[in-house]
Parts: structure tokens; C-alpha cells; sequence
């Protein structure tokens, strides 16, 4: 049985690092005996230029029909005055919408290897760090109402959940804890936010189902200061999508090369 993977490229770095990594399961596939069947498509930019749109519908129904999807970057300086819904990023966000892919799962971990490419003094590097965050992908303020007045001068993005997405995703964090070190922080801004409050609420009525799991709450501007005092202290952060967005891309390059870190849709 041959596994079929949609392979997206995208723009920028995404076509060099895609067909490495179409080199790397090559390789893995002969070791291991397991075969791939391989179908390129066109998504950001790339498909901008090539259909018109940042999601042609042929795209999100090669995904649709994959095992799996092998998706490299989008984006880029050309098309950065398009409108919103025409930009590259759109793209991806109705890819995520389309497939259903609910979690991000990034880990962060320090190897050895580099080390010095760390920014951060030796004697935080030194300790080393292994984190997993697992971020919200298809709700709150990527995919809320947004707008702009009539004369351009005001513009607004709603941030919305519901107590469904939160618990699908936090189930999927506890789990994930559960296959690590048990301890599991809920990152938020519950002291300012609605519905962080209700992502608190959420995480507290879940947390008796998994006794085993050390729970902690930490608000967002904390956890970004914090990744760069202490990352050690963390195992597995779960949070929204905006915040997920940013502190995963600051626990990447604390990494030492956001290039060098796995990222999975689920």
C-alpha cells in the first residue's frame, strides 16, 4: 500500500525545504519499506500568480483526499498590498478551515547541535529545554468577525470560542502531557479578556478527569517573558490561537533556527 502526501510547497523557502524533505521520507520509505505517491499543489502566493487565488479548489480537494499534507511556507514581500482575503495567508487559513485541523503541535527542544546558535546566555541554554506547545488553529481572532468603518479610519478583529473548540483542544494537550512530563500550563489573559476567562473556566472543569496531570495557568505576556528567562520550566503549553501563533514562533528561534523545528496540523 503506497501512503499518498499532497506535497505544498508554497512560496519562498517552502519549495528548498519541502523537496528535502521529500528526500528525507525517500530515504526512510527504502529503510523502512514503506512506499509514498507524492502530488504537488499550489497554495499562497504560488497559486496567486498561477490560478488567481491563494486556495484554488483543486488544492483543497487533492488535500482532502491525502494521507497526509507536506506543507512548506507561504507568503512574501510581493503580495504584501493585496487585500486580506486575497493575501497568501488566506490561503492557509482555509486550508486549516477546510481540512479541520483543530491543534498545532510544536515542539521546542535545544540539541547539542546547536547550542550556539541559541540566543540565549549559557547559563539558561545550558540547562537545555524540551517543550511542546499545542495551539488553537481554527477559532478566535483569525478567523472571528473582522472590519473596517466606511472611511477607513477604524478597522476591528473579534476574538471568539466556544467552550467545544476550547475542550477538543485542551483534551488533545492533556494527552499530550500525559505521554511527557504530566505538567501542562494553560496560557491565557484571563485578567483582561472574556474569553480567556472562559478558556480558564474550560481548563479547570476538565482538569479532575486527568489527576494525573500537574495543571498551571500563566498569562500570556508572562509566558513570553518566561520562555526566554527560564525555558526549562515547561513541558506542554496549550493556549489560543493568536497567542500560540507568537510563542511558538519565539520558543523556535530560542531553539537556535526555526527552520531546524517540526510543526504538525491535526
Amino acid at each position: 500500500m503506497r501512503n499518498s502526501i499532497t506535497l505544498v510547497p508554497g512560496d519562498g523557502i517552502g519549495p528548498e525545504v519541502t523537496a528535502q524533505a521529500v528526500r528525507v521520507l525517500e530515504a526512510v520509505g527504502a529503510r523502512f519499506g514503506v512506499s509514498f505517491r507524492f502530488e504537488t499543489a499550489l497554495l499562497g502566493g504560488a497559486a496567486i500568480d498561477e490560478k488567481g487565488v491563494p486556495l484554488p479548489a483543486e488544492t483543497l480537494a487533492a488535500c482532502k483526499a491525502a494521507d497526509a499534507v507536506l506543507l512548506g511556507a507561504v507568503g512574501g514581500p510581493r503580495w504584501d498590498d493585496l487585500s486580506g482575503a486575497m493575501r497568501p495567508e488566506a490561503g492557509l487559513l482555509g486550508l486549516r478551515a477546510g481540512l479541520g485541523v483543530y491543534a498545532n503541535l510544536r515542539p521546542a527542544r535545544l540539541f547539542p547541535e546547536l547550542a550556539s546558535a541559541c540566543p540565549l546566555k549559557d547559563s539558561i541554554a545550558g540547562q537545555g529545554f524540551d517543550l511542546l506547545i499545542v495551539r488553537e488553529l481554527t477559532g478566535g481572532m483569525y478567523f472571528g468577525d473582522r472590519g473596517r468603518s466606511p472611511d477607513g479610519q477604524e478597522a476591528w478583529d473579534t476574538e471568539r470560542y466556544s467552550r467545544k473548540e476550547i475542550s477538543r483542544l485542551l483534551a488533545m494537550a492533556f494527552r499530550a502531557a500525559r505521554s511527557r512530563s504530566r505538567r501542562l500550563c494553560v496560557v491565557d489573559k484571563a485578567n483582561v479578556l472574556e474569553s480567556s476567562r472562559l478558556w480558564r473556566e474550560t481548563a479547570r472543569a476538565l482538569s479532575p478527569s486527568w489527576p494525573d496531570i500537574e495543571v498551571s495557568f500563566m498569562y500570556v505576556d508572562n509566558c513570553a517573558m518566561q520562555l526566554v528567562r527560564n525555558p526549562k520550566q515547561f513541558d506542554v503549553i496549550v493556549t489560543s490561537n493568536m497567542f500560540g501563533d507568537i510563542l511558538s514562533d519565539e520558543a523556535s528561534m530560542i531553539s537556535g533556527s526555526i527552520g531546524m523545528l517540526a510543526s504538525a496540523s491535526l
